[in-house]
């Protein structure tokens, strides 16, 4: 399960989602991608079962990145407790996402295999998502200057 190795603070606020993605709205790494197009907070054992899935399907060939890592902790008061007593204790953590951010990224694989990878993926996500190919996210081709 991913995590912080250590945090400055143990708790955090909630904050909210406003906007797109500014970074790592780009394929940076492999050929495919895949694009959120909806906010949200995707859980480090959903992340998890994503890469599973991903790496599963395609076998031996190729190669994944996972761009995004759960930084948030989100706190849970124990059942049955009564109001009052300070913040709960951090559950599991998180990563915020954004509309245009891509999550994860496949390379050394024909796209057949790779968009149904990603499809596999993206359902095990709580967010909607589409696949992108390094050219279309990135704007121009290659996307470097």
């Amino acid at each position: 399960m991913l995590m912080p190795k250590r945090v400055k603070r143990r708790r955090q606020m909630r904050g909210r989602m406003k906007g797109k993605a500014m970074r790592g709205n780009t394929v940076a790494y492999g050929e495919f991608g895949l694009m959120a197009t909806e906010p949200g907070w995707i859980t480090s054992n959903q992340i998890e079962a994503a890469r599973v899935a991903m790496t599963r399907y395609i076998r031996r060939g190729g190669q994944v990145w996972v761009d995004i890592f759960p930084h948030k902790p989100v706190t849970q008061r124990p059942a049955g407790t009564r109001m009052g007593s300070g913040k709960g204790a951090p559950e599991y953590w998180v990563a915020v996402v954004k509309p245009g951010r891509v999550m994860f990224e496949i390379a050394g694989i024909d796209e057949s295999i790779a968009r149904e990878a990603l499809r596999l993926a993206a359902n095990k996500l709580p967010i909607k998502c589409k696949f992108v190919k390094a050219e279309d996210a990135n704007g121009a081709e290659g996307g470097e200057q």
